[in-house]
């Protein structure tokens, strides 16, 4: 009988080759499916020699001799049927010989009708309760299950709305479970051997990509839940290997999901919490840099929702500054259009907060030293100067500077008067110079008119 088919209860001791010895019985699923096959659980064991088995059964049947109670075994007959894979039980005790009583004195059996009414009696059912207790669902079970859930709802759409809904409810009880399992909850840390066995299952098969795609038509809960299962299954190793890595190297078009999220208002955020962790993959990273949604970045840092345009800002940083040797490999290929972009739209934006950001994080990538040669290259050019000069003009010239730009420059002053007066450009530019005096006076006056 398979276990997950019939809807087996099974509990208790077990022995070295793992089988079962203790409680067996049959859900109500369990019994309608044996019962549709026309073998009789009950008559089968009846069939066998009670001296030889030291069979005694107990429980209820009905008119096929379906079992629904306790089976047990002597230790003869435990090692006799174990052979044909039955669950079966240690000895009995009292309860054993009142069975083995009715066996040999059955009673009258009862009409159909009567025997429905027992099978499903409600008292019965209640007192059933206490010997068949679910069986706990491992970590891997509930991906599996998360797995077909998720393919159901890929394909829902010509489903009955009363079996989506009852489908989807179960699918975000799943997300929340996974979950839990991951981190934990208030009443216990997360197990170790739970969290590994949850993550090699969920990369086995193409969990993600279905979890990534079935985003959208999941409520905001379970997509905030969805969210946290992704980001922490890229930190979860086993055997020391990060396999979230092998796979999302293998599928790397799941990258152009996630990315092309930022387009959609609803589900950017998600998307966006989802990439940040995928770039910690030093081949994921690698990949977005080397894409042609590089160049997106530049516009959705600019987008109108603020809280977007920051998640998108956040992502940018990530991909610029996590992995050195990726970052100055991309940088040194395509100093060209990269920083035409990040001049043109970040630089000079119209808008305070995106340059005060891309000022920031220009000097975070500049000044790392694996950006040497970059930053070499970045500061030689006249073009480039003449728009940090514009930006420190505004800077130095606003009446009400906050007071961690005056810090910034006062601190700064001196390095930033040596680096104008040994700057000197090729050809005669007089309004270069005269923008570049402008800054020199607003600076050298700073200390002087508004060091808090």
């Amino acid at each position: 009988m398979l276990e997950k088919n019939l809807g087996l209860v099974a509990e208790g001791e077990a022995s070295n080759e793992g089988w079962v010895r203790r409680i067996v019985g049959l859900s109500e699923e369990g019994f309608r499916t044996e019962k549709n096959k026309g073998d009789s659980l009950l008559a089968f064991l009846y069939g066998m020699p009670e001296k030889s088995l030291g069979l005694v059964a107990g429980g209820e049947a009905s008119n096929g001799g379906w079992m629904r109670g306790v089976v047990e075994l002597s230790e003869e007959g435990f090692k006799m049927i174990k052979r044909i894979g039955i669950c079966i039980s240690k000895p009995g005790g009292a309860t054993s010989r009142a069975v083995a009583q009715r066996l040999r004195h059955p009673a009258a059996q009862p009409d159909s009708t009567s025997t429905s009414s027992t099978l499903y009696d409600k008292s019965s059912s209640t007192k059933m309760k206490g010997l068949f207790k679910s069986k706990p669902r491992t970590p891997i079970d509930i991906v599996r299950q998360t797995r077909d859930l998720l393919s159901f709802a890929a394909r829902s759409s010509e489903s009955r709305e009363s079996k989506r809904e009852e489908k989807m409810a179960e699918l975000f009880k799943n997300l929340r479970e996974l979950k839990s399992i991951l981190y934990g909850n208030s009443e216990s840390e997360p197990v170790s051997e739970a969290c590994a066995q949850l993550t090699q299952e969920f990369f086995r098969e193409n969990t993600l990509r279905l979890l990534i795609t079935c985003l959208p038509k999941l409520n905001l809960e379970a997509r905030k839940d969805a969210t946290q299962v992704v980001a922490n299954l890229q930190r979860q190793q086993v055997n020391s290997r990060l396999i979230a890595s092998d796979y999302l190297e293998a599928n790397l078009d799941l990258l152009d999901i996630l990315i092309a999220g930022y387009e959609n208002t609803d589900m950017a955020l998600h998307y966006g919490a989802m990439l940040r962790e995928c770039i910690r993959h030093q081949t994921v990273a690698r990949y977005v840099l080397e894409s042609q949604h590089m160049k997106k970045f530049f516009d959705y840092i600019q987008l109108p929702k603020f809280d977007i345009a920051a998640d998108a800002a956040a992502t940018f940083k990530e991909l610029l500054t996590r992995h050195k040797s990726t970052v100055a490999e991309f940088l040194s290929k395509n100093y060209d259009w990269f920083f035409a972009e990040y001049n043109s739209k970040l630089l000079e934006s119209s808008n305070y907060i995106t340059r005060r950001q891309a000022i920031k994080l220009l000097g975070d990538i500049l000044l790392d030293r694996s950006n040497a040669a970059v930053m070499t290259r970045y500061v030689n050019s006249k073009d480039n100067l003449r728009i940090l000069m514009n930006l420190l003009r505004l800077f130095a010239a606003k009446q009400n500077k906050p007071p961690d730009i005056v810090s910034i420059l006062v601190a700064n002053k001196s390095k930033l008067l040596r680096l104008f007066a040994d700057f000197k450009t090729n050809k005669e530019d007089e309004q270069f110079e005269a923008d570049k005096a402008q800054v020199v006076r607003e600076i050298a006056a700073l200390e002087l008119r508004d060091r808090p």
